[in-house]
């Protein structure tokens, strides 16, 4: 008798573990992510080309002709090539950050801010933001790489790669890229290859998303009760557009280093750079390619970024309240 009681009881012990407030956010930022990347993944990928590139022409030629480009060479598949990468990755990578800002929340300020009655400072909800970038690029940052090399593999990036892209059958995939990565690049450190200048950008980038979407949002909490479901959703899409497009623009110069040093190993040389640290980066950019350089592919990641977070945060929202209210 005790076994069919548990039995029967079980559904709500699932249902209790699943509204836990970390079970909810790690659910609700991992789904999110994966739906607002997938919905951007083109503008993605022409976003990595033209931040590889260092002085050629192939993928200058704007945002939707760079994308009708890899459309025409590589068919749809290339559009979102390494977009499932892109998914497997976003999804721990969303998830741990909203599983970590909700913790910083409760359990390091003691607020809960969606409750309505207090409200994190701008200078928390800055730190709160950082840790959680920090700790999402530790836990997923290998899956980044792989993913980022995957998206520039088959492209044309130069005559030398067109050559070779044409030699190549069938490309590796990420476990035959994961391995060999890891065979041939020294273990771990070819793993995170490129994980400090990827610190650098992702950390503040997350800490002013995180810090100007609260902050807008906390402006429209007051009228969100007479406002209806609608008007809220599209409220939330429009703070969080604002709030990625901001924080990105102040801090795209480091996700340009990001993908370089990412790519460094599979043929800076014939890409047209080669850095020994991210200050020589920094200075051989502004000396080779100008100040247009540090923002090469922006209006691309701009065309990415904004409905991106917009998405995210939008979803990630309303799977919450659904999750809370179930």
């Amino acid at each position: 008798m005790s076994e069919v009681l548990a039995v029967i009881e079980q559904p709500n012990s699932i249902k209790d573990f699943i509204k836990q407030d970390s079970n909810i956010a790690f659910l609700a930022g991992g789904v999110a992510g994966a739906v607002s990347r997938t919905v951007v993944s083109p503008f993605e990928r022409v976003k990595i080309l033209q931040q590889v590139q260092s002085s050629t022409n192939s993928y200058n030629q704007g945002i939707f002709s760079s994308i009708r480009q890899v459309y025409h060479e590589e068919g749809i598949k290339g559009l979102f090539r390494g977009n499932g990468l892109n998914c497997v990755r976003i999804f721990p990578y969303s998830a741990v950050q909203f599983v970590v800002y909700e913790a910083c929340k409760k359990k390091l300020f003691h607020v809960d801010d969606y409750g309505g009655q207090e409200q994190l400072t701008n200078t928390q909800r800055l730190f709160g933001g950082a840790l959680c970038g920090g700790c999402s690029v530790v836990a997923t940052y290998p899956l980044d790489l792989i993913k980022t090399r995957l998206s520039i593999q088959t492209a044309n990036l130069n005559s030398l790669s067109r050559s070779k892209a044409k030699n190549i059958s069938k490309p590796p995939g990420i476990w035959k890229l994961l391995s060999e990565t890891y065979r041939l690049e020294g273990g771990l450190k070819g793993l995170y290859r490129g994980v400090w200048p990827t610190s650098l950008g992702v950390v503040p980038y997350v800490a002013l998303n995180f810090a100007v979407y609260e902050q807008l949002r906390e402006i429209g909490i007051n009228t969100s009760d007479t406002q209806p479901s609608w008007k809220n959703n599209l409220y939330k899409l429009t703070i969080g557009a604002v709030s990625g497009g901001i924080a990105q623009t102040m801090t795209y110069p480091f996700d340009l280093l990001r993908r370089r040093f990412q790519v460094l190993a599979m043929g800076g040389y014939e890409l047209g750079f080669r850095y020994t640290s991210v200050w020589d980066a920094l200075v051989t950019i502004g000396k080779t390619e100008g100040f247009r350089g540090y923002y090469k592919g922006l209006s691309a990641n701009l065309f990415k970024v904004v409905p991106s977070t917009a998405v995210s945060w939008l979803v990630y929202e309303v799977m919450r309240d659904s999750i809370r209210n179930w």
